[in-house]
């Protein structure tokens, strides 16, 4: 009876000891500064669109690759890292007619969660503020990649490609909206590399 004890005992030691890897749990991640990259475009005058970049992103979440649980999604963009690509315009886009990062110099993003629609794809809704202007925003995400990383850091990584539209009217943004020299529908791109977090 005691051998048989000692057995379970160890039994169950070893298994709480594997558990870790053998048992996926919530895990933090941060996204890697180097390798995320937020862009949008806008219509110009109905001739194309212009492109803008955010070279500042900074964010948090927290996932579970069994069972796709998402949640405590906190990122934050510095308004002031806008590029267009054009330094007049660039000066025009960070002024009170539209980004004003004078007084909102952070846009934000907070969710509580996503809807997983397949093992790679899936929704994540939450609230979006720019200019101080908070509505709710559903971005399309696609898994791209879940490994650890083949060199540098090591970590283990999520590859994501996110991506959705927003009227910036909606958020108090409505220069050169009724005369059509720009457009209201601001279509967003997210390319990013999340990093478990240490």
């Amino acid at each position: 009876m005691e051998k048989k004890m000692r057995l379970y005992l160890s039994t169950a030691i070893i298994a709480i000891g594997l558990g870790t890897g053998a048992i996926a749990a919530p895990v933090q991640y941060e996204l890697d500064p180097e390798h995320t990259t937020v862009f949008f475009t806008v219509d110009h005058i109905g001739y194309a669109g212009t492109l803008g970049v955010f070279g500042s992103v900074e964010g948090t979440f927290t996932y579970d690759m069994d069972t796709q649980d998402l949640s405590d999604v906190q990122v934050s963009i510095d308004a002031k890292s806008v590029n267009t690509f054009n330094k007049a315009r660039d000066g025009h886009v960070k002024k009170a007619d539209f980004l004003n990062v004078r007084k909102h110099p952070k846009i934000t993003f907070v969710a509580s969660g996503g809807k997983a629609a397949s093992k790679t794809s899936g929704t994540v809704t939450g609230d979006l503020t720019i200019l101080g202007n908070t509505r709710p925003v559903t971005l399309n995400v696609k898994l791209n990649k879940a490994a650890p990383y083949p060199f540098g850091h090591k970590r283990f990584v999520l590859g994501l490609s996110m991506d959705t539209a927003i009227d910036r009217s909606d958020f108090g943004m409505s220069y050169g909206v009724a005369n059509g020299l720009v457009g209201d529908t601001v279509y967003i791109t997210i390319e990013a590399e999340a990093m478990q977090m240490k």
